[in-house]
């Protein structure tokens, strides 16, 4: 339940952080995205072997998130059109 949760608060993290730079709303939304670029952008890091210099865990791990995050609106927005 722990990481449940852990997980639930970095996807809105970055979901939130994702939305500021290309823009949405909602925090359910913020969630959704966030979650689904923790995977998208945990799996572009792992593929790529790109390793970000920072010690703090869970500011990394955001960061990947969003950073995926913003590939999945991306994406989305392309689909959407």
């Amino acid at each position: 339940m722990g990481s449940l949760l852990v997980w639930i608060v970095i996807g809105l993290a970055a979901g939130w952080l994702a939305s500021l730079f290309l823009g949405g709303k909602g925090l359910v939304r913020s969630i959704v995205v966030g979650m689904l670029g923790s995977v998208v952008g945990g799996y572009l890091v792992a593929l790529t072997g790109v390793h970000l210099p920072i010690d703090i865990w869970w500011l990394r791990e955001v960061l990947v998130a969003a950073i995926g995050a913003a590939i999945v609106i991306i994406v989305a927005r392309m689909i959407a059109r």
